[in-house]
């Protein structure tokens, strides 16, 4: 398919495969990892709008902590969620001032905890109220391209996203990321791709971003024929492979070929990542966040025996200890991650 960058302004959306928002995933350090290897977006973790706006000085550093933004010549857009316009224009200003270069707002995530609060997917039932928060959101930050992101409906009896998607549009939404899935439908069978193409016909003059399930090139293209999507974005499929976008924008946008590191440099490459874990959160939170991540690498190398790979990575208590474990388990490790 024909690829065209997206641009906003000075922000340039090249390639056109972009790192989706993970709670508890995509914080700082694993946004640096992705963006060493190449994307042409990465997405903060959602932050709660209520939260930022607190007045508890430990509460709002945690939040800001998640909304963190370097230069590091990848695009970085941080994604706010709430119900009240108030504090989601509050909220937008505050991450602009931190260096947000595009502001998301969440309408898609499914979380009993977001929704039972009648925000993320909720709001897809309440059109007029998202609507609100959008008006709000985008007359806060006028110098910055505010986005939206969004599933297929709240249910098969709620595929709103369409309608959603034109209303956005005329508030200044500047681009919709449509995850193939109801919130019915959690993460539960196959995105539907070719259900998002519904969007693409509602706004045709607005980029579209396809989301669910793509974790590999052949899905990627699949993804973009049937949505007729300008970009892709990868979620589960980056854990333990923060090179996956790199390797589906070589495949099939010419980017450069990145790096995909094998044995001792795999070792390498997780041992950064840990370091920067650790100094992003402290010692002791960082030891515990980490080990998911040492999980998911374990998942994606070509490990000889994972289970024993987990066991000796999860039982190292110490930073040094852990260090030793990603050098005796991953040593030889790395073919599988060669794949697309």
């Amino acid at each position: 398919m024909t690829t065209n960058p997206i641009r906003f302004g000075d922000a340039l959306l090249d390639p056109p495969v972009f790192l989706a928002p993970m709670a508890g995933i995509t914080d700082l350090p694993f946004r640096r990892a992705v963006a060493r290897h190449g994307a042409g977006l990465v997405v903060s973790e959602m932050v709660a709008s209520t939260e930022m706006v607190t007045p508890r000085p430990s509460t709002r550093a945690a939040i800001r902590a998640k909304a963190m933004v370097e230069e590091n010549g990848v695009p970085v857009s941080v994604q706010i969620a709430g119900r009240e316009p108030g504090p989601m224009a509050e909220t937008a200003r505050i991450v602009a001032d931190m260096g947000a270069g595009i502001i998301d707002i969440n309408m898609g995530c499914p979380a009993r905890k977001v929704t039972g609060g009648l925000s993320g997917a909720a709001l897809m039932r309440e059109p007029d109220r998202a609507l609100s928060l959008i008006e709000a959101v985008v007359g806060a930050v006028p110098d910055l391209p505010v986005t939206l992101k969004m599933r297929l409906g709240w249910d098969a009896d709620c595929l709103n996203a369409p309608d959603l998607a034109r209303r956005a549009r005329d508030a200044g939404i500047r681009m919709i990321a449509v995850h193939g899935r109801t919130r019915a439908q959690f993460y539960t069978g196959s995105a539907d791709w070719a259900a998002i193409r519904a969007v693409r016909e509602a706004v045709p003059d607005v980029p579209l971003v396809a989301n669910g399930d793509v974790v590999d090139a052949a899905s990627a293209t699949r993804a973009r024929e049937l949505s007729g999507a300008d970009a892709v974005m990868v979620g589960r499929g980056a854990q333990g492979a923060p090179w996956r976008l790199a390797q589906i924008a070589a495949a099939n946008h010419g980017a450069p070929a990145p790096q995909v590191p094998q044995g001792a440099a795999l070792a390498d490459a997780m041992a950064e990542h840990h370091a920067d874990i650790l100094s992003h959160y402290g010692r002791d939170l960082g030891m515990r966040v980490a080990r998911k991540h040492l999980g998911w690498y374990a998942e994606a190398a070509d490990l000889p025996d994972l289970t024993a790979a987990r066991a000796a990575l999860m039982a190292a208590a110490t930073p040094e200890a852990a260090l030793a474990a990603i050098r005796a388990v991953f040593s030889g490790a790395g073919e599988k991650a060669q794949a697309a």
